[in-house]
């Protein structure tokens, strides 16, 4: 027989739910509220700098190649076939040593046809002259005898008219000599303006042909000039380079063949970030770091734009160079830009790229915590960097990497 049994109470289960959910409510408001400063840095994985105030050297640093300063590219004046190398790359030459040796046939040929062409042009100037020449003393001639002709005729139409009025000649003889002497005097006006025509071309006809002479005796030695080129020579004493030819190998006109470099005048080619170039000014003092010495110089030209990232600055050397340098080594360079008076300046912190506000970690509590604060920085250099607001004389800030750190406010320092 099933024996009634009275409902049991849910009263002790709901009880003991709401209390857990407290429990947890409880849990996740107070883990809510724990100070994000709970994340730890070690000291000694982070670097400390202190705010400091004084006169600061403001100075920018780039890496870079010592290059000579006066470099002279030889080039080939025609394409030519390299027949014999007579000098190497590193060898000191002096001016106008044979380099090396090359040929083209058909500049040959070229050059010959050139010079042929002077002298038949100088031949055919001659004959000009002759030709000219021999047809003004015709013309001059032909000018006398119409001039004679001029004066008999007219001398003979004056005497029949002195008879006409004698009756010793008939009218009409006086009028035909008449025409006559007018003839003779239009043919003599006529030769005479021929030959002033004449004597005032013949300079013209022989200036034209005597500019063709010019033109291709300037021809023929542009050719002479070229094929002499197939001889290489140093254009000057220096140390020669990038002479990579081989033998029987065809180079084109204009190819670069080799490169002759003064050694003992060396200048430094630095890369500037385009960030801290744009305060660099012709002459400002600079020293180079050759990793065997430090040499004084200054600014000498600066690129006008940028490739890559980087300025190009050309330092001139002011200072002998050390035992060691030669073109194309590597070297540090820093130039000085302006000097800061009395600045508050600290170490610059490892992600700052240029003026204006940044935030860092400032440390408080007797150096065991850091706090985030908004600071505004001002001109930088090298090392340094100018604090103009949020920092004061004796702060410490972190100079180190805290992008790890970038959603907190505050962090433990052990």
């Amino acid at each position: 027989m099933d024996i009634a049994r009275p409902p049991r109470s849910n009263r002790l289960r709901n009880l003991l739910i709401g209390a857990a959910i407290v429990v947890v409510a409880a849990a996740t408001y107070g883990l809510s509220q724990l100070d994000p400063a709970s994340q730890e840095i070690d000291r000694v994985a982070v670097l400390i700098d202190t705010v400091k105030q004084g006169d600061v050297v403001r100075e920018v640093r780039g890496n870079g190649t010592l290059a000579p300063e006066r470099i002279r590219w030889i080039t080939a004046q025609a394409s030519a076939r390299v027949e014999r190398l007579a000098s190497e790359s590193g060898r000191n030459v002096s001016a106008n040593e044979l380099l090396l040796e090359l040929s083209n046939p058909d500049l040959q040929i070229q050059t010959m046809q050139a010079e042929q062409q002077v002298r038949q042009a100088q031949i055919d100037l001659l004959n000009l002259r002759t030709s000219l020449r021999g047809g003004l003393l015709s013309q001059e001639g032909l000018v006398a005898t119409m001039k004679t002709s001029w004066i008999s005729a007219t001398q003979e139409a004056r005497a029949a008219d002195s008879l006409v009025r004698l009756g010793l000649v008939p009218p009409f003889e006086a009028v035909n000599r008449k025409a006559s002497a007018e003839e003779f005097t239009t043919r003599y006006r006529i030769e005479r303006d021929r030959l002033e025509l004449m004597a005032s071309s013949i300079d013209s006809q022989i200036a034209v042909q005597g500019s063709r002479v010019v033109q291709l005796r300037a021809i023929a030695e542009s050719q002479t000039a070229r094929l002499l080129s197939l001889h290489v020579r140093a254009p000057e004493a220096g140390v020669l380079q990038d002479l990579t030819l081989q033998l029987g190998q065809w180079v084109p006109e204009g190819t670069a063949l080799a490169k002759v470099v003064q050694p003992g005048k060396l200048k430094a080619v630095l890369r500037i970030p385009e960030s801290q170039a744009k305060d660099i000014q012709l002459g400002q003092s600079a020293s180079i770091d050759t990793h065997n010495g430090l040499v004084k110089g200054h600014v000498s030209r600066k690129d006008p734009g940028s490739t890559g990232g980087s300025v190009m600055i050309d330092v001139t050397l002011d200072g002998p160079l050390p035992a060691g340098a030669v073109p194309d080594i590597n070297v540090d360079g820093t130039i000085q830009i302006e000097r800061l008076p009395n600045i508050i300046y600290t170490g610059r912190p490892a992600l700052s790229v240029g003026t204006g506000p940044v935030t860092l970690f400032k440390i408080v509590d007797g150096g065991d915590a850091a706090i985030r604060v908004s600071v505004e920085l001002g001109r930088s250099s090298v090392n340094t960097i100018e604090i103009l607001r949020g920092l004061a004389v004796g702060d410490q800030i972190i100079l180190s990497d805290m992008t790890p750190y970038a959603n907190v406010e505050r962090v433990r320092i052990k």
